[in-house]
């Protein structure tokens, strides 16, 4: 959020509220609305009755269970309320607060829920189930008012301009930056990657080997399916792949056994290629890309995944982008959420044994990483992310609404561990 300096007479008037809409306005009444549309989630796995972008409109099942999320940026008693949208009938409902848990009865024609005054700081969660009713929903919620005397900050989703429930509900991505050594050509660059046990929800993409025209890492995409993903944008901008010109457009050399190739739109537009691939949480993952100019105006990217089982390299795919003279350029990491209704799930990403390889063969430990992240990150629509180093490594965390205290743009250093990656590049070729 853009925020206006304001004289410090006004303050005790204003409730402000941190949000992801650059110049969006202050709140002018000393109460917050926090639509469920973008701040809510259905987290019972045995029900459907998923959060819309209005917020709560069907809720007919007991096994339904829904959550609230949002942060206050210092402690405050709060007043919290949940206006109801037309109460049709008599219903039971349990509640929680940060697990402190009430019954609330319902009676037709009632219009709101008040929890109490309550002691908040840092993240907080409210959920809510059924327990009976006597019309067709439990009740029907659009917004949580949060009240208080003096001004506050609330970092939650504000509206759905920009489609920003969308994103708001996957979550921030963060990314690691990692610094090459100055006026040197790069070819190859070697990451090692690990999910640790338990933090690999459905909807996790997990990227080791990014560069400055593409991204190269591996996802959980559902229940049994896991793939290696390597991508490549075209020079020609737009998010829709049969608009890219003939002469703009990726073209594939050539990709491994089993590797599906095509194209991707919707986040720019390029040529895309993944292998379906049961990768593990816990076990060490390796990547190797490089990025290499034809001499002819083009450049050529082409991905490896080592084999967990067999140690030997696999081939991905290999890309030429037109119009595209460079050297690896711009490597870097990141941990993003691609399933919205998973938003509220925790992940964390490790992140080991960075190398660099020039033109000359010459490897180069890289140990120096900045943070950063996107727009939820930055605007603080939501805080629920991490990233630095622990131990010997770098890591990435988000999700889950957690409280985290890490600065964006922070560098880090890890432990060099000196140990250069084994690699018969002719055998690769």
């Amino acid at each position: 959020m853009k925020l206006s300096i304001i004289p410090p007479y006004h303050l005790p008037l204003l409730l402000l509220a941190a949000c992801c809409l650059t110049n969006h306005p202050l709140a002018l009444a000393q109460q917050v609305s926090i639509p469920l549309g973008g701040n809510a989630f259905q987290v019972s796995p045995k029900s459907r009755e998923e959060i819309t972008d209005h917020g709560i409109e069907k809720w007919k099942s007991k096994n339904t269970v829904y959550a609230i999320y949002f942060s206050l940026h210092t402690a405050h008693s709060v007043q919290l309320v949940l206006p109801l949208v037309e109460q049709s009938g008599n219903s039971t409902l349990s509640i929680s607060v940060n697990g402190a848990v009430k019954e609330y009865h319902l009676k037709a024609g009632d219009r709101e829920i008040a929890l109490g005054k309550i002691l908040l700081v840092g993240y907080n969660v409210i959920k809510l189930q059924g327990i009976r009713k006597s019309g067709s929903d439990f009740a029907r919620i659009q917004e949580l008012y949060i009240r208080h005397k003096d001004l506050i900050l609330v970092y939650y989703v504000p509206d759905n301009q920009d489609n920003n429930f969308y994103f708001g509900r996957r979550g921030p991505s963060v990314h690691l930056n990692y610094e090459f050594p100055e006026n040197t050509d790069i070819k190859w660059f070697y990451n090692e990657l690990t999910v640790p046990a338990g933090d690999d929800p459905i909807g996790s993409f997990y990227m080791a080997n990014g560069f400055g025209e593409g991204y190269f890492g591996m996802q959980r995409n559902s229940s049994t399916e896991r793939r290696i993903l390597f991508s490549v944008w075209s020079p020609f901008e737009t998010d829709d792949p049969t608009a890219i010109p003939e002469e703009q457009k990726i073209r594939l050399l050539k990709k491994g056994k089993g590797v599906h190739a095509g194209e991707f739109g919707d986040e720019g537009s390029g040529g895309q290629s993944y292998l379906v691939y049961p990768w593990k949480p816990g076990t060490v993952c390796k990547f190797l890309n490089s990025v290499e100019p034809d001499g002819k105006g083009n450049t050529i990217y082409t991905a490896y995944f080592m084999d967990t089982k067999t140690g030997q390299w696999l081939l991905i795919a290999s890309f030429l982008r037109p119009q595209t003279n460079t050297w690896y350029q711009h490597a870097h990491s990141f941990l993003e959420i691609f399933e919205p209704a998973n938003g509220y799930i925790s992940r964390k990403l490790c992140l080991n044994n960075q190398w660099a390889c020039d033109t000359n063969g010459h490897w180069i430990s890289l140990s120096n990483a900045k943070l950063t992240g996107d727009i939820n990150a930055k605007k603080r629509c939501r805080v629920d992310f991490d990233g630095g180093v622990e131990a010997d490594h770098f890591f990435l965390k988000n999700g889950g609404f957690f409280d985290a205290n890490t600065v964006l743009n922070t560098k880090f250093t890890r432990i060099a561990k000196g140990v250069i990656p084994k690699i018969d590049f002719d055998k690769l070729l």
